[in-house]
């Protein structure tokens, strides 16, 4: 069950959130949500898988942390923040956090605001970092959270239009993905889609200009790129298993 209110300095004012990662804090999950725009971050630690949602058949991005249910290979009790790569994914990093609507004025469109699951095992009022300053303020925490969420809101934002222009030039492709592991133990991950690097190069200049031109250039070779991960997931899972 989840609890999200608006998050407000006054009913908030001695909120805290843990800001370290664990099962046991909730991020034992094999995948989350990804967004294009940290697609360029995400390649440099994580698989960015493709997959299609089921009831509104539209694609969105994965970056795979798991071969098995809840199971979160980066998560890592000897670092000193429980998570072990340089860049973690917005999803997770957002923690309770979450982008909600607010009403403007009349005629205005609904603006994002912030709130917060108070029933997340991350929040608490003993420990972790304070959300909003003694004396009023917001915290350097929360203004870092704000940076997250920005990155989550404006990548959903992105995303449909994005993969409509991957669509419609062919790009996008089903891929299994097979797991050897060192126990002989192997299994194939299906339902994933990737980018067609064949089909990537072999577009005309006037096309590449226009995937570069909006931005998803850069992007379609991140995910490509991604894919190199799956060997160093693979790695980790056998270092753990001896």
């Amino acid at each position: 069950m989840t609890n999200p209110v608006f998050l407000n300095n006054v009913s908030h004012h001695d909120l805290k959130v843990i800001p370290s990662y664990s099962a046991e804090l909730g991020d034992n999950v094999a995948s989350v949500l990804a967004f294009p725009t940290e697609f360029v971050e995400l390649q440099k630690e994580y698989p960015i898988l493709i997959r299609k949602n089921s009831e509104t058949k539209t694609f969105q991005a994965t970056a795979l942390l798991g071969f098995n249910k809840e199971e979160n290979l980066y998560l890592d009790p000897t670092c000193r923040s429980g998570w072990a790569a340089n860049y973690i994914p917005a999803a997770i990093a957002k923690g309770p956090f979450l982008i909600g609507m607010q009403s403007q004025d009349e005629g205005s469109s609904d603006a994002p605001v912030v709130h917060i699951d108070l029933d997340h095992p991350k929040v608490s009022e003993q420990d972790g970092y304070p959300l909003f300053l003694e004396h009023g303020g917001t915290s350097p925490y929360l203004e870092r959270i704000t940076s997250v969420l920005k990155v989550i809101h404006e990548g959903i934002a992105t995303q449909d239009v994005m993969f409509s222009a991957f669509s419609e030039l062919g790009l996008i492709e089903p891929v299994a993905i097979d797991i050897d592991l060192n126990n002989g133990e192997k299994r194939q991950l299906v339902g994933n889609y990737t980018i067609n690097e064949e089909k990537l190069a072999s577009l005309s200049g006037d096309k590449l200009e226009q995937l570069s031109k909006r931005g998803f250039l850069p992007l379609a070779y991140a995910v490509i790129a991604s894919m190199t991960n799956i060997r160093k997931l693979i790695e980790i899972k056998n270092g753990r298993e001896r």
